[in-house]
């Protein structure tokens, strides 16, 4: 359950030297890497959540820069105080809804995308509205390198099915898929829980993952 009504968690994340302000954001598209100040590749998590991932992530690969995208002031807040307490000068921050991804990153600046335990949006009307869904695929085109890739975690399986389905229409190719990743060797190899991958799996949920490209 997502965290809400934290009191100044907005003014708190506004003065933050890790979040990059909304104000700046338009002019951002293509000058990431300046902003880290190195030539590093980009990788961006959408709806990061409390940030363990990609804190661990960022600590573990410090020749890449990492972006986490987060639209709740109150559970940002959380990877902000994370930061504070142990702070990583190739991860930064962004306050913002998703649906504005390709007006914050220019064409091929992005080397990869983590979708982890994203919002299933149940009711088929709100189809456009999950991460993985083709509207989003197409929006991922636009900022993803050539080479570029998508990995894309959940314990929810009619999300996931839902998430396969929309490959081949939206003109993307899996490169790996599995129903059960903490029983996959290979795709283990490396994998870094978030919160939620850590709760569902000691409930004995399998967790699903696929790994994409165009």
């Amino acid at each position: 359950m997502r965290l809400r009504n934290v009191t100044g968690s907005r003014e708190v994340i506004a003065e933050s030297r890790f979040v990059v302000p909304e104000e700046t954001l338009k002019e951002m598209p293509g000058k990431w890497k300046e902003l880290f100040g190195n030539q590093h590749p980009i990788h961006i998590e959408i709806g990061m959540g409390k940030g363990q991932f990609l804190h661990a992530m960022a600590k573990d690969h410090p020749s890449i820069n990492y972006v986490g995208i987060e639209k709740y002031s109150t559970v940002l807040l959380r990877a902000v105080q994370k930061m504070e307490q142990e702070e990583l000068p190739n991860l930064k921050f962004i306050r913002m809804d998703a649906e504005e991804i390709a007006e914050v990153f220019g064409a091929g600046e992005v080397a990869r995308i983590y979708l982890n335990f994203s919002d299933p949006w149940p009711k088929d009307r709100h189809a456009k509205r999950r991460l993985p869904s083709r509207e989003f695929l197409a929006r991922y085109d636009r900022i993803l390198a050539a080479d570029g890739r998508i990995e894309f975690k959940t314990d929810n399986r009619a999300l996931f099915d839902f998430a396969v389905e929309e490959l081949e229409p939206a003109g993307w190719q899996a490169k790996a898929i599995t129903y059960d990743l903490h029983a996959d060797p290979v795709l283990m190899e490396g994998n870094v829980m978030t919160e939620y991958e850590e709760k569902f799996s000691a409930m004995g949920n399998p967790i699903c993952k696929y790994v994409i490209t165009r």
